[in-house]
């Protein structure tokens, strides 16, 4: 019998954390072990859970000694409101906990170290963006400046330790995913959580920030967990940033209309122009990640918002 690959799974308990759990433990060539801070482990088979505070180094280098895989989908992460509001809150602890977690995947000589970035350094297209089409030397949008540097920051760390070991890094350019288990809290969630919530509890109307017409990239969490097991199974570059997407743009009017016909409500939509929005418009083009790890999303978008649906019908109500 082969040893399993031993994975360590950072914020196991978050959204994406949770999805990745619940699929990698049905593998049996997988040894999983969990970490979690402030919220409570739940039931899961053929999984360690470990609690974990990775702003401490100590700490970080006692978890990652004898492990084969990293996947790092521990993160400080809000919605609009917050990053508008509060834009350092996604600064500090992301970047001392990746520091930390990125050090330690050096020392303890980690075969595989998987980070999920984010698409917030891309500047407002109307044409699909590959991964080659980030400029450096454009200036970040304003809300995401703090944000943004963040993750390039990061991925930049993960070249660094790609030169001077034998470390295989994966940095996903995600766009906006959604499906169980996202925070639908109206306050912290992301856009498509929020909108969800917003349609199921209203009775006449919605009320939507801004004029709706931004354009989103929106990707079901199923999609990128699969990115995440190819990534493991098929990558063969030391180092590599893929993005990981739909590949297509839906204006936010679009997606809520979408949400209430699919949700069988009969709701007006009312615009509130002076809420906070972010105005870009982004769709990525995802044909390295289909070269070279045999990746393409599976569901469409009402797919994914029918099956988030049914899961906040079956968990809200």
């Amino acid at each position: 019998m082969l040893n399993k690959k031993k994975i360590l799974l950072c914020g196991a308990t978050g959204f994406i954390g949770k999805n990745i759990a619940l699929k990698l433990t049905k593998n049996k060539n997988y040894q999983l072990i969990c970490t979690f801070w402030k919220s409570k482990p739940f039931k899961l088979k053929n999984c360690k859970w470990i609690k974990a505070d990775l702003r401490n180094s100590k700490s970080v280098n006692k978890i990652t000694k004898n492990i084969d895989i990293i996947i790092q989908a521990a993160a400080t992460t809000s919605g609009a409101k917050t990053i508008i509001s509060k834009p350092y809150e996604h600064v500090t602890d992301n970047a001392i906990m990746n520091s930390y977690l990125l050090r330690s995947s050096f020392e303890n000589k980690i075969k595989h170290f998987i980070f999920f970035s984010c698409t917030v350094m891309y500047t407002s297209s109307k044409k699909p963006l590959k991964e080659t089409d980030f400029n450096p030397s454009k200036e970040l949008f304003p809300n995401y400046f703090g944000v943004g540097n963040t993750k390039l920051y990061i991925e930049k760390m993960c070249k660094f330790y790609s030169k001077i070991s034998t470390t295989k890094f994966t940095c996903i350019r995600h766009s906006n995913v959604f499906g169980p288990f996202d925070k639908f809290d109206l306050n912290k969630s992301h856009f498509l959580g929020a909108s969800i919530t917003k349609v199921m509890n209203a009775s006449k109307k919605i009320t939507v920030w801004g004029d709706g017409k931004e354009k989103r990239d929106l990707i079901y969490i199923d999609d990128l967990v699969n990115f995440v097991k190819l990534s493991i199974q098929n990558q063969k570059s030391n180092f590599r940033i893929y993005n990981c997407g739909s590949g297509k743009s839906y204006s936010i009017e679009n997606i809520i209309k979408k949400i209430i016909k699919i949700s069988k409500k009969k709701i007006e939509i009312v615009y509130d122009r002076t809420q906070p929005t972010i105005k870009t418009f982004l769709s990525l083009d995802c044909k390295l990640a289909d070269k070279e790890l045999g990746w393409k999303p599976k569901i469409s978008l009402d797919k994914g918002i029918f099956f988030t649906l049914k899961w906040w019908k079956e968990n809200f109500k």
